[in-house]
């Protein structure tokens, strides 16, 4: 049975009255509308929908404006097309009962129908062609963090973010106990996206208080990034009809922040693990392809920060002292480094540290792999592995400290403007450039406690 007749099925038997068709913006959030699941078997399935294209080109609170490669009020605000992607359908939103989601890929209006070359799943897609092209494919999996407090988006809102009650109330990092006041929302969480589709491998309390991670078993590059943005709009639902809140944001405030660590392995098309080597000479269990692969990430890692840390609170947390990485080094089973090698075998793969709970997974995947076949096509060495605390280690080279530094190394990048285009780049830069502006022409609290009666 295919995914439209699993679907026309769940309509007759009166399981599914609406679909939502959704697209993944810039922050990697999802953006769409709902429609009856009768227009969309009989229209929008095979011919698509149309949605405004500043959807691709707005910030955070929606603004656009130019400067990006799509200049939605030169255009008049016109719409693409956004054709759904069949292998994303999922008939079951068990927190929206009578709900089936699927995501689309935007197209520009017209016979040839060509893909809207900054939209996050292509970039992605171009980057796994390119592997494809050499006989590879990416297996990856996320391991989102979030901040769970007691109370709803509402009041939170209301109160300016302060005061607010954490759902634990101390570091509960791997503890069995102390986690009874989030427990009922998390276990919430756990079964309901195991009943969409997602296959729950790990979850734990984290450091921060009311801190929480849960981690879905790797898939395929693209599906994993899928999976990756259904989980953060659905425990978003599911927090707010509890009365709770939750956060993926990096850094809240000074504990610690919300990593989103990436795992990244490759295999033939056939299935074949091609990073290990466990007659390596230098004893590594590397083969040479995972070598050069790990080189290409530590030559990449300034240049395409910016889609791995793509705000200026990714940054807060990406700072000395917290225990997130800030030099550009890698090591075996190193949590101090920005590039972390585990496993061994068939499970040998690499940890991405750098992005935060605000990174575009797709944005964030497609870097490490653009970065990996740098290293390949190039031939880099692989420097010695860091045995010892890279985060205390003044002596290695620095990831950037700033939105503004990573802006600086991605708009001047040769590297980035070969494998992901012109338009990328420039698109990218000027979502950067909003967020900068947007934060440099705000008054702070911080601002008004040191200067409204001192100055």
């Amino acid at each position: 049975m295919t995914a439209y007749e699993q679907l026309r099925a769940s309509v007759e038997a009166g399981t599914v009255e609406e679909v939502v068709v959704a697209v993944p913006d810039l922050q990697g959030r999802l953006q769409g509308s709902r429609l009856s699941a009768a227009y969309f078997l009989e229209e929008v399935a095979r011919n698509g929908f149309g949605a405004c294209v500043y959807l691709l080109a707005s910030d955070v609170e929606m603004g656009t404006g130019p400067g990006y490669a799509i200049d939605a009020w030169k255009s008049g605000f016109g719409d693409f097309t956004l054709r759904p992607d069949a292998g994303t359908l999922r008939t079951a939103l068990p927190w929206d009962d009578g709900t089936a989601m699927i995501l689309a890929d935007p197209v520009w209006p017209g016979p040839e129908a060509a893909p809207v070359e900054v939209a996050p799943r292509h970039i992605l897609r171009t980057q796994l062609d390119r592997l494809a092209e050499r006989g590879l494919t990416a297996f990856a999996g996320t391991e989102l963090e979030f901040l769970l407090f007691l109370g709803s988006y509402r009041s939170a809102w209301e109160s300016r973010y302060e005061g607010l009650s954490t759902g634990t109330a101390y570091n509960v990092d791997y503890s069995l106990q102390g986690l009874s006041e989030i427990e009922p929302v998390v276990r919430r969480i756990r079964r309901e996206m195991g009943r969409a589709g997602l296959k729950l491998e790990t979850a734990r309390g984290e450091c921060h208080a009311g801190q929480y991670e849960i981690v879905f078993r790797y898939a395929e590059a693209m599906t994993t990034c899928d999976n990756h943005v259904f989980f953060k709009n659905g425990a978003k639902q599911i927090a707010a009809q509890e009365g709770v809140a939750l956060t993926f944001m990096p850094k809240f405030d000074s504990g610690e922040g919300n990593s989103c660590h990436v795992h990244l392995s490759l295999r033939g098309t056939d299935g074949t693990p091609v990073l290990a080597d466990e007659n390596a000479a230098d004893g590594t269990g590397m083969s040479e392809l995972m070598r050069h692969f790990v080189a290409g990430q530590l030559a990449c890692l300034p240049d395409f920060a910016l889609l791995m840390a793509p705000n200026i609170n990714s940054y807060k947390r990406l700072q000395p002292g917290a225990f997130a990485p800030t030099g550009i080094t890698w090591g075996r089973d190193n949590r101090t480094c920005p590039i972390r090698v585990v496993g061994a075998g068939a499970s040998l793969r690499i940890e991405h540290r750098v992005p935060g709970g605000d990174a575009n997974p797709y944005l964030a995947v497609a870097a490490a792999v653009a970065a990996g076949l740098h290293g390949v096509e190039h031939r880099l060495e692989l420097p010695a592995p860091h045995e010892t605390n890279a985060l205390a280690d003044t002596s290695v080279p620095r990831l950037p400290g700033t939105l503004t530094e990573a802006l600086h190394h991605w708009e001047r990048s040769e590297i980035a403007e070969k494998v992901f285009g012109q338009a990328v780049v420039g698109h990218y830069a000027q979502a950067a450039r909003t967020e900068l502006a947007a934060f440099e022409g705000a008054v702070t609290d911080w601002e008004r406690m040191r200067g409204f009666e001192r100055l």
